[in-house]
């Protein structure tokens, strides 16, 4: 009787255990990883997406399955395949990823948790089968995580011939055992369209517009950079297919592709004849006669013209006459010096004065005395062209003590040109 109730009680027991057990659920996940109940497994956690300033002193965060690391912005991650590796169960790859440590000297030891033992290795274009990391000291984990610092070469796998890389999009194998970059345009197999430019990019290509030219949906089209801008040319933007450019007015050239510089015909070709002289001005050229001297008064010397004391006509007439020639442009700022006149002949005991005689009937001109002997003429009003003034500018020299006077006549010829440059 005992012996049954003995047995009676095992069965429970042991019935019991077993729907005890049945009823377990393992929501326990290892540091760095949390328990999804959708998929009803363990997921890592993004500690460079969760936590705030997660690495200091301006390293970089890098996540990885069950934990991250701060590595110095100009560290590389490579793959070492020279210690080979052993398969070990998912929930001891979890483990050991969540203890591997990995340091860096180069930003005075800053330590990093966790790390996967596989995944695609950021910026790099190939996927690692074993986990690594970059700094100028090696140190290596329980999962082999090595770090290694080589900015110059970071795509860099040490070569192993035996050894088969997986390489991520845009990328592929070399007979060096290196992920190198995929150049889509020179092999063709972009899919740029004919009116585009097809450039190669690290892992992969873009397509983009030629210069001059803009997207439109899927076309490119002219961009007309006449319309962009008044200050592309300083005269007159031309648009082109893909371009534009620059012209000039008659009588300038353009230079630096966008500006137009005065073509001297004096010093190439001109009509003027053999007793004319030329003088050239902003946008053109005039011809005037080599002897302007008008009776009474006679040539004595270039363009100076002087009336002989012998005639009684010079007694009430200047001197001298001396014909000069300026250009300027057109409306140029004012007021503005733009001519000196100064006595050639000067007599003790006189006195000179300096005055506009003809040719300022608008009031554009102003004529300041700066010595004794010389004064300025000064522009101001500004002058639009194509225009010609022809200023008589007369300097009166009058002896102290009363005894003689007698004046002398500088005619400036003033060309304006038709534009502002």
């Amino acid at each position: 009787m005992l012996k049954a109730i003995f047995l009676t009680m095992l069965t429970l027991a042991l019935v019991k255990s077993q729907d005890t057990e049945e009823t377990i659920t393992y929501t326990q996940c290892t540091d760095g990883y949390e328990w999804d109940p959708v998929r009803q497994q363990c997921k890592d956690i993004d500690e460079c997406d969760i936590v705030p300033d997660a690495c200091k002193g301006g390293m970089k965060c890098v996540n990885h399955y069950g934990g991250y690391l701060c590595l110095p912005k100009t560290a590389q991650i490579i793959v070492n395949n020279e210690q080979p590796q052993q398969e070990t169960p998912a929930a001891e790859t979890v483990g050991a990823a969540a203890n591997a440590v990995a340091t860096s000297s180069a930003a005075g030891g800053v330590a990093a948790s966790g790390m996967a033992s596989s995944g695609v290795v950021p910026g790099t274009g190939y996927v690692a089968s074993a986990a690594a990391v970059a700094g100028p000291e090696v140190q290596t984990g329980r999962n082999n995580f090595v770090i290694r610092r080589n900015p110059a070469d970071p795509q860099r796998i040490p070569s192993n011939p035996s050894h088969r890389i997986q390489c991520a999009t845009g990328y592929e194998q070399s007979e060096h055992n290196i992920c190198q970059d995929i150049d889509e345009c020179t092999a063709g197999t972009h899919n740029c369209r004919a009116d585009q430019v097809c450039i190669n990019l690290r892992g992969s290509f873009a397509c983009q517009c030629p210069p001059g030219y803009q997207k439109r949906g899927e076309q490119c089209v002219d961009i007309d950079e006449c319309r962009t801008s008044s200050y592309l040319c300083q005269y007159q933007c031309i648009n082109e297919p893909g371009k534009f450019s620059c012209m000039c007015p008659q009588g300038y050239q353009v230079v630096r592709s966008r500006t137009c510089q005065d073509i001297n015909e004096c010093e190439t070709t001109n009509e003027c004849r053999e007793d004319e002289m030329c003088w050239n001005y902003h946008g053109g050229f005039r011809c005037y006669p080599r002897n302007p001297c008008q009776d009474p008064y006679v040539l004595t010397s270039e363009n100076r013209c002087v009336c002989p004391v012998s005639n009684a006509v010079c007694r009430e007439l200047p001197q001298s006459i001396v014909y000069k020639y300026m250009s300027i442009r057109s409306d140029r700022s004012v007021p503005s010096d733009i001519f000196q006149i100064q006595a050639t002949t000067i007599y003790a005991n006189t006195i000179n004065t300096f005055q506009i005689k003809s040719g300022n009937e608008n009031g554009e001109f102003y004529l300041r005395q700066t010595s004794p002997v010389s004064a300025m003429l000064v522009l101001v009003k500004s002058l639009s062209g194509p225009r010609e003034y022809i200023v008589d500018l007369e300097m009166l020299t009058v002896s102290s003590i009363g005894t003689f006077r007698t004046s002398s006549v500088l005619r400036l010829t003033i060309i304006v040109g038709p534009f502002a440059f």
